[in-house]
């Protein structure tokens, strides 16, 4: 092989392993839709703490994640961790308004007290007209519910954002807690969006 061949070939393994390196890197295959590894929130990179696939009778709704400063592994941490944090949904069928609003609402209801609803309702009330925005969720679309410390909790539809910012943290957790709560809304899901625990090494 000649010198020029050879260094030709270098020159096109260099371009693949750096194009290769600015592509994503995908922490979780879930039924096809793929889930980064890392992301970035208002400046915080935030990592995959877990992710699965909603499903109602034998059907598949869509896809979850969560995404954390550092993985979790129990509620109560989840709920707790600082910083900024993402869900991140992408509906495998597609759903009208109605029917993600009213799943939406059954699930906050359904893992929140009393008492914590009735504090919540200016920011569900706010949360809920934000549906009626859109005529409905289609496959593929991406929703995104971040919170972020200091501005609240902000939705984007496909990169748009939908909604103002609500402030309280109390009501991003009640958001995630419609997964992850005692009432989940899909029991095989919960699990998947918490991490493994980590089992400390024997000495």
């Amino acid at each position: 092989m000649s010198i020029t061949r050879r260094n030709i070939i270098k020159t096109a393994a260099a371009a693949a392993v750096l194009a290769a390196a600015s592509l994503p890197a995908f922490a979780a295959d879930v039924a096809g839709i793929k889930f980064p590894d890392t992301v970035t929130v208002a400046g915080q990179e935030l990592k995959l703490n877990g992710a699965g696939v909603r499903t109602k009778l034998v059907f598949k709704v869509y896809a979850l994640g969560f995404y954390l400063q550092e993985k979790k592994s129990t509620v109560a941490e989840v709920l707790g961790s600082p910083g900024a944090r993402r869900i991140r949904i992408m509906p495998m069928r597609d759903l009208t308004s109605d029917e993600f609003g009213n799943a939406f609402m059954k699930g906050l209801n359904e893992n929140v007290s009393p008492e914590e609803r009735t504090k919540l309702l200016p920011q569900t009330k706010a949360f809920g007209e934000m549906f009626a925005q859109f005529p409905g969720l289609k496959k593929g679309d991406e929703l995104i519910v971040d919170w972020v410390p200091s501005i609240g909790s902000q939705a984007t539809l496909n990169g748009k954002k939908v909604g103002d910012a609500l402030p309280d943290v109390a009501f991003f957790n009640a958001i995630m807690r419609i997964w992850i709560g005692n009432k989940p809304a899909d029991s095989s899901l919960k699990p998947k969006l918490l991490a493994p625990a980590v089992t400390p090494a024997s000495s």
